[in-house]
């Protein structure tokens, strides 16, 4: 049993806070600065009083460093607790989509609503049912330690003219967003070939999965792609 578990701590609120600033500490890499905590409660959809009031919480029992007006960012044990939070989660969703046969844009809100109550014992025999599977439905990897959570990525606006890659992640769950970015055939996995890209922020014109698309730039930066290969010249962009 882990010092926190043996404080019963993290409980299904710190988890979810875990989860969320491990999340934006590697949105799109590891980040130099903290977490602002107005960034978190945005993100969360909650209240910044809340946010600072669980930030202290954490900080007491030592899973996050939190200065007030400065941010808070992970400890090491923040880290892993998280970590193990974000393997459940994305084993739950896979369970979800795999074996219930859920759409992959509904998996998110789903498995919140039950994993925290699913013991470690269940979790591991759900993963063996599953087969072992390296990552969830949106792409993730199901980590077994913090510097397995994220991939190394880029967004899709990065991409320029010419270039071809594949989906790797989505960084938004919610199910009216992901079920738009399935509709376009931009899953993790679709193969994705800019064709246009317009100046000032405009958007992306592209071909996914054999379809041409049109897509704007604010969507564009929540779906990633894996390291670019180009079409048109024989060379890889690392």
């Amino acid at each position: 049993m882990s010092e926190v578990e043996g404080k019963r701590f993290p409980d299904r609120a710190a988890r979810e806070y875990l989860k969320q600033i491990f999340k934006l500490e590697e949105r799109e890499g590891p980040r130099e600065g903290p977490v602002q905590t107005s960034e978190l409660a945005h993100a969360m959809g909650l209240t910044a009083p809340a946010v600072t009031d669980m930030a202290k919480k954490l900080a007491e029992r030592a899973l996050v460093d939190y200065k007030p007006y400065h941010g808070l960012r992970l400890t090491p044990l923040g880290r892993r607790e998280a970590t193990r939070a974000l393997r459940r989660h994305r084993i739950v969703e896979r369970f979800l989509t795999d074996m219930l046969g859920f759409p992959w844009s509904d998996a998110h809100d789903l498995a919140v609503q039950f994993e925290h109550e699913i013991p470690e014992v269940v979790e591991t025999r759900l993963y063996s049912a599953l087969h072992k599977p390296i990552s969830c439905p949106h792409g993730f990897p199901i980590p077994d330690v913090p510097e397995d959570s994220f991939p190394a990525v880029m967004t899709l606006y990065e991409l320029e003219p010419g270039e071809v890659s594949e989906v790797a992640t989505v960084l938004e769950e919610g199910p009216d967003i992901l079920g738009f970015i399935d509709s376009l055939g931009l899953w993790p996995g679709s193969r994705v070939e800019i064709l246009t890209k317009m100046p000032f922020d405009g958007p992306l014109v592209l071909r996914a999965n054999g379809v041409e698309r049109t897509v704007g730039q604010r969507l564009a930066r929540v779906v990633t792609v894996r390291p670019v290969v180009r079409s048109r010249h024989i060379e890889t962009r690392h």
